[in-house]
């Protein structure tokens, strides 16, 4: 599984990245997860899943959206998830989006 989360190249969304990538190995999930800039992940995202922004640029979904011509699914994280660092939330929410 492959997530890209973007932001506005914010310190908390690298601190989230952290969490969730030991959130995946505790639960033996093989996932790669990054944390770019929103216009850094639109040109990286080719073999990425999904793509998930902060909720801080919720107002770019839209853009996002439209950037990824529908093949991977766009999604906001939840303010009070990502403001809580829930990585294993927003790890399920990833999984069930992709599974979707």
């Amino acid at each position: 599984m492959k997530i890209m989360l973007a932001c506005n190249a914010g310190m908390s969304t690298s601190l989230l990245v952290q969490k969730m990538r030991k959130e995946a190995a505790a639960q033996g999930i093989d996932a790669t997860i990054e944390a770019n800039p929103l216009n850094k992940a639109l040109e990286k995202i080719d073999g990425f899943d999904i793509l998930m922004l902060g909720p801080q640029i919720s107002y770019a979904k839209d853009d996002a959206v439209k950037a990824v011509d529908g093949k991977i699914p766009v999604v906001v994280i939840a303010m009070a998830d990502y403001g809580r660092m829930n990585a294993k939330k927003i790890i399920a929410d990833a999984i069930a989006t992709i599974n979707a």
